[in-house]
């Protein structure tokens, strides 16, 4: 069996067909803040990925990075009067235990950018030396010259990248940079930002190419299918691109997948509007397999409403499952199975894969004579990423 999902890059659905080891590279998060339910939603896509493919008799080593040091997490530190690594550490242990509570499979590894030092200042020099890159007031750019394919990722016309870099701490109104989305490998760093000694100056890496250097030194130089949120299409990932093969010569990523951001209650969802929703909250209320059904109502690629009601929806859902699990026996659950795989297959559609979930322990409820049933109701939970052993906490 083959599974089909969108790539960013080609803008369709493909089928994906990765040898037995399949190599993912996700970007994780920078740990300032709490884990929410943006982040929950983004990492249960890959979770479900990781699962099936597992079920399909894939190895799967998926790498997700921590970015211990960059623009957002020391201004983070600087207001709360910490050190930057003890906010990490605060933030990482946070994030940890709210992923081990929804059930999400651990990375294979997870390198933070701070312990990846010499292999962003080794991928920089070659940069460098391959004139792909330039060094002006102290700052190494990325020049994006060099690169034609740059913005294949994206698609995105030339004004659209420069309003996203600037939103995004891109700065290209600085007036050291030959174009203005030329990205930043290096910088000097202010007097109360940790600094690193490197041929080409003292200072700390950019955004970008701390992934580049940590996931390829983590899983080679080109990888099977790396992910994230939109959010990171442009310009993470188009520079992650650039930086890459401009480095290696080979390709970089073969599959690329983003999943769609979650908005709250008609906003979007941000710490500006003070409207997070954090996994932490959730779980003092609701059953974390609730929290999972309730996201995995929405595919992973559509944009969606996050309302209150839906942990009720999870809830209830999470009810039926659980009764069914003691029951007995049930209908002939081979057909539900089928169903259950196709929809995963089918550009990992979790919506309809929880509702053929659904169906079978309704069916199971309404009687039936197949012992099997209960059985494979219970591997199927457990394909999703839910544990019907547990009582209902």
């Amino acid at each position: 069996m083959t599974i089909e999902l969108y790539d960013t890059a080609r803008r369709k659905v493909v089928p994906f067909e990765p040898d037995h080891l399949v190599r993912m590279y996700v970007c994780g998060i920078t740990p300032y803040d709490s884990t929410h339910l943006g982040h929950a939603a983004t990492y249960l896509t890959y979770d479900l990925l990781i699962r099936r493919l597992e079920d399909l008799g894939h190895e799967v080593r998926m790498v997700r990075n921590v970015t211990d040091v960059d623009d957002s997490i020391l201004p983070k530190a600087r207001e709360l009067g910490i050190p930057y690594l003890e906010l990490a550490e605060q933030e990482m242990a946070r994030f940890h235990s709210d992923m081990e509570a929804l059930d999400m499979r651990p990375p294979f590894e997870e390198p933070r950018a701070t312990e990846a030092i010499p292999q962003i200042i080794e991928l920089v020099s070659q940069l460098l030396e391959r004139d792909h890159a330039y060094l002006t007031a102290g700052t190494v750019y990325f020049d994006i010259s060099t690169f034609p394919r740059f913005g294949e990722l994206s698609h995105y016309p030339r004004d659209r990248m420069l309003r996203l870099a600037e939103a995004r701490g891109g700065r290209p109104e600085d007036p050291h940079r030959r174009d203005p989305l030329d990205f930043v490998l290096w910088q000097p760093s202010l007097p109360d930002e940790p600094a690193w000694r490197a041929p080409f100056g003292v200072g700390r890496p950019g955004w970008h190419v701390e992934c580049s250097a940590m996931s390829m030194h983590e899983l080679g130089p080109t990888l099977d299918l790396h992910g994230g949120g939109t959010d990171l299409i442009f310009p993470h990932h188009e520079c992650e691109i650039a930086q890459s093969e401009s480095a290696t010569g080979k390709p970089f990523v073969r599959h690329w997948l983003h999943s769609a951001t979650v908005n709250y209650e008609g906003e979007k969802m941000s710490k500006s509007l003070g409207n997070l929703v954090f996994i932490s909250d959730l779980l003092k209320t609701a059953d974390a397999r609730a929290i999972r059904l309730a996201l995995m109502r929405h595919h992973y690629r559509a944009g969606f409403e996050w309302y209150e009601s839906d942990i009720e929806e999870g809830t209830a859902m999470l009810h039926r499952l659980l009764a069914a699990n003691a029951c007995a026996a049930g209908p002939d659950p081979a057909p539900y199975a089928e169903r259950v795989r196709a929809a995963l297959d089918a550009d990992l559609d979790a919506p309809r894969a929880t509702d053929v979930l659904d169906d079978l322990a309704s069916a199971i409820l309404s009687g039936g004579d197949d012992a099997d049933a209960p059985v494979v109701l219970r591997e199927l939970a457990q394909l999703l990423g839910l544990d019907l052993s547990r009582p209902l906490a």
